[in-house]
């Protein structure tokens, strides 16, 4: 029987597809490569062109000093100087001629070239959206890991070995687009930060007047008036005529007055209410201490991306082993076992070190590139796939036919797990009920290649459990995701964490319920 496994690869990076015009090249360092040769293209072109320029205007210099030197004797005794004929042909020469060749050279088109390079090039490059979503994925790096605007704009990030500090215009772009979207935190952080690097001195064709202006406003719509009053005012003196200034001034001393009253007013309100409101708080404060809130996924979750808020006590540290692993003496590893390292104890998550060569994973990168395509995630209320501003992974699927090398990896997984792959999920499907398409169940158990080291960030993260798996190249995890009575394990929920620096390669082999019946036997308790 022909085997007929299909295998999923993803690739993820910190901040770009196939060139065509509307790609979505942010979300994908494996393809935004290709921008990068297509940058060295034109910086080629653009030399060539500076090349071309310089010489045309070398030889117009030439002619130029050449004239002013015969011009400055011609002109000390014109009759004299004329009264040579040879002097009077080489004038009648000159203008005639000469000055018409010079013409010719000053009117050569050199950037021909260049400019059709460009205009190729530019039906390849990245579009608003593009840059509106590295952007917002900037803004989600910085949020996750708790990362100030100076790091960043200085480049001062963990794991960075190309260090590029942002300009004043970077910033201020950065504001601009939170602005857009209405994001008025993280508008009123780059502002600052474009300000701070304004008055450090540093030249800009963005001046403190527009910046003072996104920033009072930014700051007002969070509620701070006093502040974006105070920030209105210096805007007011670097530009006393700024009419939108003016009008704002008025306005939040108009709005500021009213808020102190009202403050004033609930300050009155709770000095009436006396020592009853304060036995009432007091109360409350001791119940809120007796009765712990869990923390929230969200927050747990950019916990764990930090490395923060992992929950194995050194107890249950105690209990993980490494070892040399051969599946219950399969043949094929009795003599050279692999090496298995625990993880994790619930669920039992484990790590195979040094499972996939450096050249299976260049081909396997290979094969998937071509066809890497923006990763979906199914809404909620339609069942439709679509995509996600915060899934900006990539994905392609690969069948064991389409290589050998990829056949035999799929053995090899199916030889340390002990779980068919025959029934392992197919090619992604574009509907909603996909799974049922496929008729093989759900998925019983997750195979996951790291096939690449990550700078920072990128970490497999498991909320409910406090678990954290990190990225490193040539090895794999593995967990069930199905208790053996079929149940599902939702310990074992996972989400990947944003790369803050670097690329990050991972395939997944999604093991599927149907053929593992005699393999792994159904349990007769619900969570066994």
């Amino acid at each position: 029987m022909e085997r007929q496994c299909w295998w999923y690869l993803l690739v993820l990076s910190c901040l770009f597809q196939t060139l065509s015009a509307h790609s979505d090249f942010y979300t994908s360092i494996g393809h935004m490569t290709d921008l990068l040769y297509t940058e060295k293209d034109l910086v080629t072109s653009l030399k060539n062109y500076i090349t071309a320029e310089e010489n045309k205007l070398k030889q117009v210099k030439q002619w130029a000093e050449k004239l002013d030197v015969l011009s400055a004797i011609a002109m000390q005794d014109p009759e004299g100087f004329l009264g040579n004929p040879v002097n009077a042909f080489k004038l009648m020469k000159r203008l005639n001629t000469e000055w018409g060749d010079l013409e010719s050279l000053v009117l050569k088109d050199t950037k021909e070239g260049f400019i059709s390079n460009l205009t190729l090039q530019r039906q390849h490059f990245p579009t608003d959206e593009d840059q509106t979503g590295a952007a917002k994925a900037l803004l989600r790096l910085q949020d996750t890991y708790r990362l100030d605007t100076n790091t960043i704009s200085t480049g001062d990030l963990p794991g960075v070995t190309h260090k590029s500090p942002m300009t004043v215009e970077d910033c201020f772009e950065l504001g601009k687009i939170a602005y857009s979207e209405v994001d008025y935190y993280h508008t009123e952080l780059w502002m600052e930060q474009a300000l701070k690097q304004l008055d450090e001195g540093e030249e800009s064709t963005v001046d403190k007047v527009t910046v003072l202006d996104y920033l009072s406003y930014a700051i007002y719509q969070q509620g701070d008036l006093g502040r974006a009053l105070e920030l209105t005012k210096r805007l007011l003196m670097l530009d006393p005529e700024h009419q939108r200034a003016n009008g704002n001034l008025k306005y939040f001393e108009f709005q500021l007055i009213n808020q102190r009253k009202a403050q004033a007013q609930e300050a009155q309100k709770a000095r009436e209410e006396g020592k009853e409101r304060r036995k009432r708080l007091t109360s409350d404060a001791s119940k809120k201490k007796r009765f712990r809130e869990p923390v929230p996924e969200r927050k747990m979750y950019e916990m764990l991306c930090r490395g923060e808020g992992i929950k194995l006590t050194p107890r249950r540290q105690r209990r993980l082993f490494c070892r040399y692993f051969d599946n219950h003496g399969h043949p094929k590893y009795l003599l050279s076992p692999v090496k298995q390292e625990d993880e994790w104890d619930r669920p039992y998550i484990v790590r195979y070190h040094d499972i996939i060569s450096h050249g299976e994973i260049e081909k396997v990168k290979e094969l998937a590139k071509p066809r890497l395509r923006r990763a979906t995630i199914s809404n909620p209320i339609t069942g439709v796939l679509e995509t996600a501003p915060y899934r900006i992974s990539k994905s392609a699927w690969l069948t064991a036919y389409e290589h050998p090398m990829i056949d035999q990896i799929n053995q090899r997984i199916e030889d340390l797990t002990g779980l068919e792959m025959d029934t392992a999920e197919e090619l992604q499907k574009d509907e909603p009920d996909a799974f049922k398409e496929l008729g093989t169940g759900n998925r019983i158990a997750t195979w996951l290649f790291y096939m690449s080291d990550v700078a920072a960030g990128g970490a497999t993260v498991f909320p409910d459990v406090g678990a954290a798996v990190w990225p490193k190249k040539g090895t794999a995890v593995f967990w069930y995701n199905l208790f053996p009575s079929g149940e599902g394990d939702y310990s074992t929920r996972h989400a990947a964490c944003p790369v803050l620096v670097g690329n990050k390669w991972v395939s997944n082999k999604w093991i599927h319920e149907r053929g593992q019946e005699f393999r792994r036997p159904c349990g007769l308790n619900e969570t066994a």
